[in-house]
């Protein structure tokens, strides 16, 4: 296949690969353009009863004060990326409100057919008793105005850090049990970004869905790829869906041998269903997909 050089990689969005800028010090990047027919397959999410593309398009690199590096695109190469991973066979859509993405991926499912869609986003929560909580159903409202959704496949509580998670938020953990019972969300569950609070979502019985930092370096992880592994194995054997994030160590290890590497412990080490990549360019994306199938075919 066709070889593209380190300095054309760059030109089409390596800056931003996985959530962060890549600096000079990367040598001999190089990736293989894609196959026509390789397209990423879907698998069961756990107990969760949501089917998935094994390679969701994340849209939260650098993400904070409602923006990240996707929506930093701007909204028309955003539409067009998104459009991409659908055509790839990508067909799930990570989002969040703290990033922005809803009103993205809003316009893009515009033209896509709903039923073919697995839709995530995430909350932000405070401890119970906050006076900076909002009605959960208000804010689910907004949700599904701005993602042009009827309801979301996948609500989590963004970013939990503290093992008592369970205790302190119960508030959002029954608002969000009541949506699902409404059919405003299908699945629920957390995103950790601490051992403890991963160790709780592993065993509990409320969480459906675990977004999880997992990479073979253990850069910006929980823990220890083994730790983490060694938890996510547990909740494997208790019926959650897990999806893993930060595959690329957050955009630090994206050589060609890098990227290859975590990609293939995450799909053949990782106790994981899928996995949910930060991509800013179809150079990326059709790279990462072509690494990933060929791993999952053998």
């Amino acid at each position: 296949m066709e070889k593209m050089n380190r300095r054309k990689f760059i030109r089409t969005g390596a800056a931003g690969l996985a959530g962060t800028v890549i600096g000079s010090g990367i040598v001999n990047m190089s990736f293989t353009l894609p196959s026509a027919s390789t397209i990423v397959d879907r698998v069961k999410l756990g107990n969760s009863g949501l089917t998935v593309s094994r390679i969701a398009m994340g849209t939260g690199s650098i993400g904070s004060n409602k923006s990240s590096n996707q929506t930093r695109l701007g909204m028309e190469k955003f539409v067009k990326l998104a459009h991409h991973a659908y055509e790839r066979g990508i067909r799930f859509y990570d989002m969040a409100d703290g990033y922005g993405s809803q009103p993205f991926v809003g316009e893009a499912i515009t033209s896509l057919p709903r039923e073919n869609l697995t839709l995530l986003t995430k909350m932000w929560t405070h401890e119970n008793g906050s006076d900076k909580i909002l009605p959960v159903e208000k804010e689910l409202d907004r949700y599904r105005k701005e993602a042009k959704t009827d309801y979301f496949d996948i609500l989590l509580m963004h970013c939990m850090m503290q093992g008592d998670w369970h205790e302190t938020r119960t508030y959002y953990m029954d608002a969000f049990s009541k949506a699902k019972q409404d059919g405003i969300v299908k699945a629920v569950g957390v995103s950790c970004h601490n051992i403890d609070a991963l160790a709780e979502a592993a065993v509990n019985p409320w969480v459906d869905v675990i977004l999880a930092r997992l990479n073979p370096f253990g850069t910006n992880m929980d823990g220890t790829p083994e730790a983490v592994n060694e938890i996510l194995g547990k909740a494997l054997k208790n019926g959650k869906g897990v999806i893993a994030m930060k595959i690329f160590g957050e955009g630090k290890h994206v050589t060609e041998e890098e990227r290859l590497r975590s990609i293939r412990f995450a799909l053949t080490e990782g106790n994981i269903h899928c996995m949910t990549l930060g991509l800013e360019s179809e150079a990326q994306m059709d790279d990462a997909i072509e690494k990933a199938m060929k791993i999952v075919k053998g």
